[in-house]
């Protein structure tokens, strides 16, 4: 999978979450909604991570909640982008390169 790809997916699911929202809700989740979510969801891989690693009590961690948080996070920042406008792929590479170039000296 391409992020492209993963990116189109991602706003198709989004879309589907939303008619769920209007049918339970009445209406839409608004960005900062969607981005409280992200957050919360984002809380959780810290914890999960600590937990992992020995650092917070938890009965049982299991290796795959925390590899789905970090997934859905990674959702989470797609559907983010998508709603501001912003093309998280051009921005991505923008990033990756300009980091690169400053850590090149």
């Amino acid at each position: 999978m391409n992020i492209s790809s993963a990116v189109a997916r991602s706003r198709k699911i989004r879309k589907l979450y939303h008619q769920l929202e209007l049918s339970h809700h009445g209406s839409e989740w608004t960005i900062e909604e969607d981005a409280l979510a992200f957050l919360t969801d984002a809380g959780l891989v810290g914890r999960l991570t600590m937990a992992q690693q020995g650092r917070w009590p938890k009965e049982e961690v299991t290796a795959r909640e925390l590899e789905h948080k970090l997934a859905e996070c990674i959702w989470w920042l797609f559907v983010l982008a998508g709603r501001m406008n912003i093309d998280v792929e051009r921005e991505l590479e923008a990033f990756l390169k300009k980091t690169e170039a400053n850590l090149k000296g």
